[in-house]
């Protein structure tokens, strides 16, 4: 095995020669389900994985999710045209290899399948680097092929039209809000739900993008080995001479905002970026006016403020006024003084060096945020249907993962709060779902723990005393802020929360959050300024009076929707982000989601490397392991049960080889016994009304005997045999009284045969009363028809093995199809309890 579990008292025991016994390590990799690992734990989920990974297996289901590994490498054979078609033509894709695939056909025929077609969300989620990105364009992808018609009334090129722009959509995104990060090359630095948009007959006619939170400080400062946002190296590095004159970036020149350069990845594609701008609709002299904003932003970078004699600064300021078509005079006047309100008057202040610089980047952030709105709206505006033409939409989530660097901030608290409320989304959406599956099979249930993140949620975002709000608070004073204030504030008004913790030997203020996924420390430094977001008016003034159309429209638009408003009404990062959220929880609680979680496999996004420690700790913090226990019904029970289904399986597998000889035998009978059956049965119609009760009974029997015989028989052998027509009396189902520890647990099944449910070693007292019930149970049992009570025990331990799945409660229905009843102790001796009952209960009937 390459999995070494770290050594245990127990690996020498029995318990560890049953499970070596048990799980065959060879086989691992044939596994398509990790419901089917057994037992169910971290180790063995890791095992399962690794095997298939390192057979160039990328997909398994989790019961109720996928999980999708990282290959880090093309797998171009993996997602072809070819194989879309296969998975969307299958009767059955659920039989398929599991596939990305897989989850967007379910999504689709549930549209299409129910009488009142549900919106359906594809909720793709897992940390930076894990492939979410990748796996949100294949989607599209797919529904963009699958979803397209070739026989419409339009012209052909129309519907191409709108599905290659849907597509197109990605490039512009990715290109202006994904960033090379220490964990991903193409890392989203931005959420977005994108609907897309179904008429009638399901065919894709639109799309709309929401987008969330774009990491807009990145423009202006990059982490060491980080880079900014694709767009700015794909100018750079593929632009034309003519471009560069135009940009006045001339070959050679360094831009500060443009750390490691050298570095080329994938996405660094400018020409395809051009292209889908092409095909969405933006002109070529829009095109022109939005390069020359990113160049004027590249500039703003290299400007340095130290005094005024020096001569190097009005050389950067003068190529950014001139690609932004704004004064030069009145850009060092904004970037250097600063207007202070006086009651009535306006006084100007000189700015310090430190202020200069943050009205520089604030300059820059707010152009680029406003750019890329502004780039979203365009998309919506070009591929969003007509809300008469579509009824249904299916929705693609690609959210940040979870983060926890070095140092975090606001970014990172907004994104891991984001991250918290999916995950509470997801555990409820499938705790509800299994309960009713549960409740439709009459069957009550408990679950083993699951990881409830509620008090987690109310520390960031609950009422009325969250970070959240005291964040706010302090960011809507009239003040500057002092983090150790904040800090001590925090740690008063949230001592109670047990999902906060302060160092307080820490030199830097910082409080550390207890996330579902880990523990992240965040520092207090700077996190009320960015939470402000405030933006100087002369500098909104200044972009409004741009001669660049683009600029000037953004611009005077923003004022027009954003009058400046003072005090508590002011609008914060985080209430804006948290609004956002809320409006996005509320559309996903009104679709059916389906979950993929990717996992990144290695640190380092080598191709085809597993290391084992990455793995697991992102199985812990997605609760992969919970959700398996979840879709595979894994109930609260004693250790001892876990064993027993372990040797249930393996008990399974030997029954199975044996079915075939048993078959071959039974042919032999088949024909003997069905006229016996016949026989008995126009006995029975005929003469019950007739003859007396034993005699009724007897016959009863012998039909009660060959159905229980027939139950190891295959269905379609039932199903070609002329079965008797049973008296409406006689089918009704038979109902007997289980009565254990606590209350008595009706058990439905006709016939009855020799499947009951109980809890281990737990005694249970059958009895029945009735007429009806009464001849049921003995007829089953084969016991006299004298009156008397009998004691049923299930002998696990000593004379027959009971698989036991769950203690009853309440109303159980029984899987009788198939059971091995000739395996149980069908005549007991009279005069002692009934026992070696084989008490077979599974969470649906098969």
């Amino acid at each position: 095995s390459m999995f070494h579990s770290p050594p245990s008292p127990l690996n020498d025991s029995l318990e560890g020669e049953i499970q070596a016994f048990l799980i065959d390590e060879d086989q691992l990799h044939t596994y398509d389900d990790l419901t089917k690992v057994n037992p169910v734990t971290p180790s063995t989920v890791l095992k399962c994985l690794q095997a298939r990974y390192s057979v160039k297996v990328f997909y398994t289901h989790a019961g109720c999710t996928l999980v999708a590994l990282n290959p880090f490498q093309p797998i171009p054979d993996l997602y072809t045209l070819d194989v879309m078609k296969e998975y969307h033509g299958a009767p059955q894709p659920q039989e398929f290899k599991p596939h990305i695939f897989i989850v967007a056909e379910e999504a689709y025929r549930n549209v299409q399948g129910q009488l009142e077609p549900v919106n359906q969300s594809l909720v793709v989620s897992g940390e930076s680097g894990a492939g979410k990105t990748w796996t949100s364009r294949c989607l599209m992808k797919y529904y963009a092929t699958v979803a397209a018609s070739s026989s419409v009334v339009k012209s052909q090129d129309t519907v191409e039209r709108i599905e290659r722009r849907v597509l197109d959509s990605n490039p512009i995104m990715e290109a202006f809000g994904n960033a090379c990060t220490l964990r991903n090359n193409n890392s989203s630095r931005f959420g977005k739900y994108i609907q897309l948009q179904l008429d009638r007959c399901q065919l894709l006619v639109g799309a709309s993008v929401q987008t969330y939170l774009l990491e807009k400080s990145r423009v202006a400062c990059q982490l060491a080995n980080e880079r900014n946002f694709h767009i700015f190296y794909q100018m750079m590095k593929m632009a034309t001479d003519e471009q560069r004159k135009e940009w006045k970036m001339p070959p050679g020149q360094c831009f500060v905002w443009l750390p490691n350069s050298e570095k080329t990845v994938e996405e660094d594609c400018f020409h395809e970026t051009v292209e889908a701008m092409v095909h969405l609709g933006i002109n070529t002299e829009r095109q022109r006016q939005i390069f020359r904003i990113l160049a004027g932003i590249l500039q703003l970078g290299n400007v340095n403020f130290y005094s005024s004699t020096d001569e190097s600064q009005p050389y950067f300021s003068q190529r950014a006024a001139e690609l932004l078509c704004v004064p030069a005079e009145e850009l060092q006047m904004c970037l250097r003084v600063r207007m202070l309100k006086a009651g009535k008057q306006s006084v100007l202040k000189p700015c310090s060096q430190a202020e200069c610089s943050m009205r520089r980047d604030c300059l820059a952030k707010v152009i680029y945020a406003q750019l890329f709105d502004w780039l979203v709206t365009f998309i919506n505006n070009s591929i969003c249907a007509d809300k008469s033409t579509w009824c249904n939409f299916i929705g693609v989530l690609d959210v940040y993962g979870f983060e926890c660097f070095q140092i975090n901030n606001l970014e990172q608290l907004c994104i891991n709060y984001a991250n918290e409320k999916l995950q509470q989304h997801f555990v409820s959406h499938y705790l509800r779902a299994q309960q009713e599956e549960y409740v439709s099979e009459g069957l009550e249930w408990s679950f083993v723990k699951y990881q409830d993140n509620q008090s987690c949620l109310d520390l960031l975002e609950g009422s009325p005393v969250s970070v959240f709000s005291l964040l706010n608070e302090e960011s809507r004073l009239n003040r500057v802020s002092d983090a150790k204030t904040l800090r001590v504030r925090l740690e008063k008004e949230l001592c109670d929360n047990a999902n906060i913790s302060w160092d307080k030997f820490s030199k830097e203020p910082h409080f550390t959050v207890a996330h579902y996924a880990g523990k992240v420390h965040y520092q207090i430094q700077g996190m009320v300024e960015k939470n402000k977001d405030p933006v100087p008016p002369e500098l909104s003034s200044l972009l409004q009076k741009s001669d660049n159309p683009l600029l000037h429209q953004i611009f005077t638009d923003k004022e027009t929707e954003n009058p400046t408003t003072k005090g508590l009404s002011k609008v914060t990062v985080v209430s804006k982000f948290k609004n956002s959220l809320e409006s996005l929880m509320k559309i996903l609680h009104t679709t059916t989601p389906h979950y993929t979680r990717c996992i990144k496999p290695n640190p380092d996004c080598k191709p085809l490397t597993f290391k084992k420690e990455e793995v697991i700790m992102q199985l812990e913090a997605c609760g992969i392991v919970e959700t398996i226990h979840i879709s595979a019904a894994v109930l609260t029970c004693p250790a001892v049960v876990s064993q027993l289904d372990l040797l249930e399986d393996q008990r399974k597998k030997i029954l199975s080889q044996c079915a075939f000889t048993i078959q071959c035998c039974w042919l032999k009978h088949r024909r003997r016994r069905h006229h016996a059956r016949h026989q008995s049965a126009t006995l029975i119609q005929a003469g019950k009304l007739l003859m007396p009760g034993p005699v009724f009974l007897f016959l009863w029997q012998a039909l009660l005997k060959s159905l229980a015989e027939a139950e190891l028989d295959d269905a379609e052998d039932l199903a070609e045999e002329d079965l008797p027509v049973l008296n409406p009396v006689i089918r009704e189902r038979g109902s007997v009284q289980l009565s254990s520890i606590q209350k008595p647990v009706t058990v439905r099944g006709w016939p009855m045969g020799l499947a009951l449910a109980s809890a281990p070693s737990i005694t249970m007292s059958l009895t029945a009363t009735g007429f009806q019930k009464m001849v049921s149970v003995m007829a089953s049992l084969h016991l006299p028809s004298q009156r008397g009570a009998y004691t049923v025990k299930p002998n696990q331990f000593s004379q027959e093995l009971a698989s036991i799945r769950a203690q009853p409660k309440g109303s159980v229905k029984l899987h009788y199809q198939r059971s091995p009843l000739l395996y149980a102790d069908r005549q007991p001796d009279m005069k002692s309890d009934v026992t070696g009952f084989n008490a077979i209960l599974l969470e649906k009937t098969l």
